[in-house]
């Protein structure tokens, strides 16, 4: 495997995060489901692995770009496995809607831990000629990705801020605080 497969590789992973993103802004506003502050915190985990992904797609494979996502993804599985350990007594109902039988947090845990075993993967099998200072140009496709991801996660970060404003996220959110104070 050469360096442009590796960078295709990150390409595709930025766009699977980029659309799990997506799916969650999506969700929140077709289903009138706000999300809670560990979800902000998964979204967070999200967008970390995301950087990281992104930098490799502009300047090429790097361990140390690999070294962002992974701890974007340890970050994230963190929050999500609160959550998931939060909602996993019987009794307990689940926060949102569920996705294939899995809720938002669960399948953010599952993900997170599957781009740590990729990502671990990867560097088990890092060719030193990875590493080459040479020329490396962002194709197309790559610029793509990544603006894809920096308009997805703009709009996480005023969709929270619509949400909680310069406050504290409440623990069950019920509306939005900015359109509360325009009322």
């Amino acid at each position: 495997m050469n360096r442009t497969r590796i960078t295709q590789l990150n390409i595709l992973g930025l766009l699977g995060m980029t659309a799990i993103l997506l799916m969650a802004f999506v969700m929140q506003l077709s289903l009138n489901e706000l999300p809670c502050p560990l979800c902000l915190l998964q979204r967070v985990g999200f967008a970390m692995v995301m950087f990281g992904l992104m930098l490799n797609a502009i300047y090429g494979p790097q361990q140390r770009h690999y070294g962002i996502v992974l701890i974007g993804a340890l970050f994230g599985a963190a929050a999500a496995l609160r959550q998931v350990s939060l909602h996993v007594i019987p009794g307990t109902p689940g926060y949102g809607s569920p996705i294939l039988g899995m809720h938002y947090y669960t399948w953010a845990f599952v993900l997170f831990v599957a781009t740590i075993f990729a990502v671990s993967i990867l560097l088990i099998l890092w060719r030193e000629e990875w590493n080459k200072d040479g020329t490396f140009e962002m194709t197309t496709f790559g610029r793509f990705a990544c603006l894809l991801a920096m308009c997805v996660v703009a709009l996480n970060v005023i969709s929270t801020f619509v949400e909680c404003g310069p406050f504290q996220c409440p623990d069950n959110p019920v509306s939005y605080w900015l359109l509360d104070n325009m009322k």
